[in-house]
């Protein structure tokens, strides 16, 4: 074993995936203050990403010749050309942070030859100087930080410093943090106060350089965080094609306050610059901050927690522009979302941040990744048509193993690996649980052991262990949630959107009672694509309707909803699936024809609505999220 690697169990207490220094309101639990039960639905998705998703990323990220990328510019290897999109390290250094988180949840040492391997390859090709991009480096004209936006040279940064820090609190391990602090350093020496006043065309390098510092104590990586954050928006990248809110160029952060532009670049440095206020208690970055958010949650969020409704430029569309079968709604795009509201959680202790993160997780994120954690969505529709021509990977019927663009498998990696971190949260008072999971969780004067089936099963059971306030998130879907407790008192009773708080004696016990019930929703009659329909929702989860599940001869398109039909439950593979009657309409033969009433009269057929997040694995075919009423 190299003696720079070690594994996590040498270590006590392991900060989880964003470990602010300077008190937010509240403190994330130390990531090995988290288990969760490996039989839940995230402690499961765990195992699959431990046993699935990262080796096959380790697989991918060599045989497209990420790796070969690095070799290349050593003495030894013959010269080859760059293979892949220029920001293609940063695959690898996602695949890494996921391998450093895991050996901190697991104490895996399956990884241990391998890091050993190309902390020596990274040494080798890193300059004297600092510096390391393979695409750069192996162009010989290119002169480093000549075209920041386009070469995403900080990005690839970011992800190198976010990973050593995963590796060096899950595995202890020196060399990786070493690499990215040359790094670091040397965006210091070359962008700081005297330095030359440039940013990245892709926000990402804000919050890494924040957690190097979090982690380090370097004060001056917080310093050229805070610069990137500074001079963003003033117009000082070309506009391109897109305009300069692709950039996140277009206006200062504290006045940016519509969600436009790029929708991974405008979540990601939203993040890190909640991240600075984190940081430096700045209020006039926590209300832009909120007033962004608004935004996005309130006027451009897909059901299922997708952020993105235009392909050309991956983009946030107009207020209320959320067609369904055109949703672009990218994986790192939701992935970012409940990145940024854990920070906006962690600087408010608000409910509703808690709860898109949910949304996020138990929808558009499941839904991107396959049953067996190797095949997966780019962009997540809520619409499949009949007919719909998925030969292109960036319109595609069903999951791929990977992609010429392969940012979301390696991303779906690093956060299935940390998803632990993301549960719970101490102050003073004690322990707040955001993620309604099975496991144990660990404040200083507090454990709560959790039982629960959900998200398909409503009933949660606490047992604590000391003494404390005790918080639960109930979720604002949950009218007439209830609770019991035990050796224990209700300082707060279980108000949809809100915590319930208990104050808990050794041995305390809360019974949380949700009502699941499968409910209709609309939307607002400005999102003119689903002007007339519903969706159906069943506690936290979205469902849909598949092709697969209809009779022989009927089409999804012909389907149209009763509203005050029954919907049953029924176990299935997925979780639980609802039946529900519905009408069949005959389809017309001409694409227009004279307007007539519309009949609510039909045929009547039982559907099968399956959990959005598990479509598509029955192979391609049909589907939908909004479906018409009769």
């Amino acid at each position: 074993m190299n003696a720079h690697i070690r594994t996590a169990p040498a270590r006590t207490q392991i900060p989880g995936p964003a470990a602010p220094r300077r008190r937010p309101r509240l403190e994330p639990l130390a990531s090995s203050a988290v288990r969760l039960g490996p039989a839940s639905l995230l402690g499961g998705w765990q195992e699959l990403n431990a046993t699935a998703t990262i080796p096959h990323c380790v697989d991918n990220v060599d045989r497209t010749g990420v790796i070969a990328n690095f070799r290349r510019l050593t003495e030894e290897a013959p010269r080859q050309d760059f293979r892949g999109f220029w920001f293609a390290d940063s695959d690898l250094y996602k695949t890494l942070e996921a391998i450093g988180w895991e050996m901190g949840r697991s104490g895996t040492d399956r990884w241990v030859p391998m890091l050993s391997e190309l902390a020596d390859l990274l040494e080798q090709v890193q300059k004297a100087d600092g510096y390391l991009n393979t695409y750069v480096q192996g162009k010989p004209d290119e002169e480093p930080f000549s075209h920041p936006e386009f070469t995403h040279e900080f990005y690839c940064a970011g992800h190198l410093m976010q990973a050593a820090v995963a590796l060096h609190r899950g595995a202890g391990d020196e060399r990786f943090l070493a690499i990215a602090r040359r790094v670091a350093d040397l965006i210091v020496s070359s962008f700081g106060d005297d330095g030359r006043p440039i940013i990245d065309g892709h926000p990402e390098v804000e919050t890494a350089l924040i957690e190097l510092y979090r982690e380090t104590g370097e004060e001056s990586y917080l310093r050229a965080a805070e610069l990137q954050v500074e001079r963003r928006g003033h117009g000082s990248l070309p506009a391109g094609r897109f305009g300069s809110q692709y950039y996140q160029d277009h206006l200062p952060v504290r006045e940016a306050t519509e969600a436009i532009g790029h929708s991974v670049r405008q979540l990601y440095l939203a993040a890190g610059v909640t991240d600075l206020y984190l940081e430096n208690g700045d209020q006039t970055l926590l209300r832009a901050m909120e007033q962004l958010w608004d935004s996005a949650f309130g006027t451009k969020m897909y059901l299922t927690g997708g952020h993105g409704s235009r392909h050309r430029d991956e983009a946030y569309g107009d207020p209320y522009e959320l067609p369904p079968d055109r949703a672009y709604a990218e994986t790192c795009a939701s992935i970012a979302a409940l990145q940024w509201c854990w920070r906006m959680l962690l600087a408010t202790g608000q409910a509703r941040y808690a709860e898109e993160m949910e949304r996020a997780l138990l929808n558009a994120i499941a839904a991107s990744i396959a049953h067996n954690g190797t095949a997966f969505f780019y962009s997540n529709p809520l619409q499949l048509r009949t007919g719909h021509d998925g030969s292109s990977e960036d319109a595609p019927s069903e999951r791929l193993p990977w992609y010429d663009c392969a940012c979301c498998p390696p991303n779906l990696a690093r956060l299935y690996a940390s998803l632990h971190g993301y549960a719970a949260t101490s102050d003073a008072t004690g322990l707040q649980l955001h993620l309604v999971a099975a496991g144990t969780f660990t404040a200083e004067n507090l454990t709560a052991v959790v039982e629960t089936g959900y998200p398909w099963d409503g009933d949660v059971m606490v047992t604590v262990r000391g003494r404390g306030e005790l918080a639960v998130r109930v979720p604002a879907w949950a009218t007439g949630a209830s609770a019991d407790v035990t050796a224990a008192k209700l300082l707060a009773e279980p108000i949809p959107g809100e915590y319930l708080r208990v104050s808990c004696d050794d041995g305390a016990t809360v019974r949380l009672r949700l009502p699941m019930t499968p409910r209709l929703v609309r939307a607002d009659d400005r999102v003119d694509a689903v002007r007339g329909c519903v969706a159906i929702e069943r506690g936290p989860i979205v469902y849909c309707v598949e092709q697969a599940d209809l009779p022989e001869g009927i089409l999804v398109e012909q389907l149209r909803l009763e509203p005050s039909a029954t919907i049953v439950e029924e176990p299935g593979q997925d979780g639980v699936r609802l039946r529900l009657p519905a009408l069949v309409s005959p389809l017309d033969t001409g694409l227009y024809q004279p307007y007539a009433p519309t009949s609510s009269t039909g045929t009547s057929v039982t559907v099968t609505a399956v959990p959005y997040q598990a479509w598509a694995n029955r192979g391609p075919g049909a589907m939908r999220v909004w479906l018409p009423l009769a």
